[in-house]
């Protein structure tokens, strides 16, 4: 299985600043996977880096993960990403993973949640 993950900042290009509330670009985020229809998950989160002026940036970006996606769905995702939130680019990296899934069911009684 490959793991691709898309790293996506949320500072516009232009203004360098957050113009819209977390939420509504996890909408758009949602919105693009659901489209795409693929298995994905994602998480908030924060960092810093350099832009090339050498001025130094706080941002708040989104992770998409997405297994076993065929890797030209995930470039097409992330140019309608890096689009869609205005970028000058968004990074993508890959992993092999080796996994599997666990399956169990608790008896409770031919009850099941």
């Amino acid at each position: 299985m490959v793991e691709s993950k898309i790293y996506i900042g949320l500072n516009d290009l232009s203004t360098n600043t957050q113009l819209f509330e977390n939420e509504k670009y996890i909408r758009v985020l949602r919105n693009v996977c659901y489209s795409y229809k693929v298995p994905f998950s994602f998480q908030v989160q924060e960092g810093g880096y350099i832009y090339e002026s050498g001025e130094y940036a706080r941002e708040t970006s989104l992770v998409l993960t997405l297994i076993d996606v065929d890797r030209a769905v995930v470039e097409d995702i992330a140019k309608d990403l890096c689009a869609f939130f205005h970028q000058e680019s968004v990074l993508v990296t890959e992993n092999r993973l080796q996994a599997h899934f666990v399956r169990e069911a608790l008896d409770r009684g031919g009850e099941t949640l």
